[in-house]
């Protein structure tokens, strides 16, 4: 059920269960997972933008799409919510992973047949993703969406907590998630500090269309002025509806890290320019690049939430933690916490324990404590590493790459590492009906 607003309606009250602010991918997710649970919560979802009725079947791809790479982990998560099936029609596998450090011998190359899996991981449109979360969001009995609305005001009350939304409405939960972003207004109005490490460097991201097939590879190479990505897309015309008769398109995702001095030339610079400083950095394991699409540009920073539960109330998503994109960990990890909580909670309702009890949110820290110390490590490392010219250490680095791609068992770690495999909190229930009560397994 969706609530349109477009005016500041008379005060009103209502009571929740639970209440997401924030309806992006990793909000929408949480919602789906806990109605999922079928526990009888009212759950509901506060979204700043309008939210328009659903309809991924007519959603047309474009060339300049921005995207998100999924692990396997991910795709757990999404078979278990009945979505994969959908999801799957318009992503890109990852077949192999190839890892170089330019102007060095060191390379290795991580390959999905070694893993016994079809895929390492995948890429997917945000907007694609997006328009089948929120179908699937507005066709839940027990979530409730409230768009547009921002909270202007927030504080605990005995058993939950208040708030007072732009709407006038005022609603009363049990447990408040916060999911708005890195920057979360509702974070800072509860007196949650946050923690940033500004990594000096800016994400120059757009999509590249290629003179031949990437062949499901994602290229990660590191230069000494930043690494940069190059993740595998559908050729645009194979994504499209109408498709017949056109040649395919084939094109990369990427993702691009620079000095801000050095990202602003590359974004000003011609089409003809840009492409050309990006064959002499990237070099021509994919071809000739052929053209570039809309250039967009953000600064990198580390940001980490310094609590991320209360009693009633947990911190998700890039609220919680926004990480550097080198390794693309940041929002798998997000979806492996949610899932992680929405298990806890649902163990705790089995014992009788009230909705939002402090002891159950900080039980569901500690078992993400590893996950995320590791995937926020791995995502701050790396970059730091590669971008360090001194001899000893480029040497140091080169050898590793020589040495993980030399021995299986290495790789191996590595590639269950970077899909979300060897540090989530708990292993999914894949046999799970998904309108069945579904908990997931507690496992290591």
């Amino acid at each position: 059920m969706s609530e349109q607003f477009t005016e500041k309606e008379s005060t009103a009250s209502q009571q929740a269960d639970v209440t997401i602010v924030g309806g992006g991918m990793v909000g929408a997710s949480l919602a789906l997972l806990l109605s999922s649970l079928n526990l009888g919560w009212r759950i509901q979802v506060i979204e700043a933008f309008p939210v328009s009725a659903a309809s991924p079947d007519t959603l047309q791809p474009s060339f300049d799409a921005r995207s998100t790479a999924l692990s396997h982990s991910s795709r757990e998560i999404f078979e278990i919510l009945g979505l994969w099936k959908t999801l799957n029609t318009r992503l890109a596998d990852i077949r192999d992973v190839h890892v170089s450090d330019r102007g060095h011998i060191g390379s290795t190359r991580l390959r999905a047949e070694e893993q016994n899996l079809p895929a390492l991981g995948y890429v997917v449109e945000n907007q694609w993703l997006g328009s089948v979360l929120m179908e699937a969001l507005q066709g839940s009995d027990n979530i409730e969406i409230i768009a547009p609305a921002t909270v202007e005001e927030v504080s605990p009350v005995q058993g939950g907590t208040e708030l007072c939304l732009s709407t006038g409405l005022d609603i009363t939960t049990k447990l408040l998630v916060i999911a708005d972003g890195a920057q979360s207004n509702t974070r800072e109005k509860l007196g949650i500090d946050a923690t940033t490490n500004d990594y000096g460097q800016v994400a120059v991201v757009a999509n590249v269309s290629l003179s031949q097939s990437h062949n499901n590879i994602a290229y990660e190479r590191f230069t000494d002025s930043g690494p940069m990505a190059l993740l595998p897309l559908l050729p645009i015309n194979e994504a499209s509806i109408d498709n017949v008769g056109l040649d395919k398109e084939y094109r990369s995702a990427l993702v691009w890290t620079l000095p801000p001095e050095r990202a602003e030339e590359v974004i000003a610079a011609s089409e003809s320019e840009f492409l050309a400083l990006l064959q002499d950095r990237f070099g021509h394991r994919l071809g000739q690049f052929k053209r570039v699409g809309s250039r967009h540009s953000y600064p990198i920073r580390l940001i980490t939430s310094n609590e991320q539960v209360r009693s009633n109330l947990v911190v998700v998503g890039n609220a919680a933690h926004s990480l550097h994109p080198v390794a693309g960990q940041g929002f798998n990890l997000a979806l492996r916490d949610v899932a992680v909580l929405a298990n806890e909670l649902a163990l705790a309702a089995d014992a009788g324990s009230e909705l939002g009890e402090l002891k159950v949110l900080q039980g569901y820290i500690e078992r993400q404590q590893m996950d995320q110390k590791q995937t926020i490590l791995l995502s701050d490392l790396l970059p730091k590493v590669f971008t360090i010219g001194a001899a000893p250490i480029a040497l140091a680095r080169n050898l590793g790459l020589l040495a993980l791609d030399a021995v299986p068992l290495f790789r191996h770690q590595f590639a269950r590492l970077g899909m979300g495999l060897e540090t989530r909190g708990t292993l999914l229930d894949k046999s799970l009906s998904h309108n069945q009560p579904q908990k997931v397994s507690q496992h290591g």
